[in-house]
């Protein structure tokens, strides 16, 4: 069975910096096509941030440059560094892996 659990959210000043953390299990995630989605009130699901099985990472254009993706095979677990937090970043961030996401992880930046 697949899970993904989130965590690393929070309350963020503009500027400031958080890392988030998936846990991954159920499946191997070096071998997997992860992404980093995220949803802010009263939106839809906003993709941010993909890492592919043999690294090629990519991002949208409005966290391209502040965010990194990553993964650590050793701990199947995927990260979302984010620096330079916009008022705008604020939403619930969730890993992907197809159609299965966990319960996310809320990331507000605000002063």
């Amino acid at each position: 069975e697949v899970q993904l659990v989130e965590s690393g959210g929070g309350l963020v000043q503009p500027g400031g910096s958080l890392r988030l953390s998936c846990a991954a299990s159920g499946f191997t995630l070096s071998k997997s096509a992860m992404s980093w989605v995220r949803q802010a009130p009263g939106k839809g699901l906003e993709w941010v941030s993909q890492i592919l099985p043999g690294g090629t990472t990519s991002y949208a254009s409005s966290v391209k440059g502040r965010f990194t993706i990553s993964r650590d095979n050793a701990r199947n677990t995927l990260y979302l560094q984010m620096n330079n937090l916009k008022p705008e970043d604020t939403a619930v961030y969730y890993c992907r892996l197809g159609n299965s996401r966990g319960q996310g992880t809320q990331v507000t930046v605000s002063s």
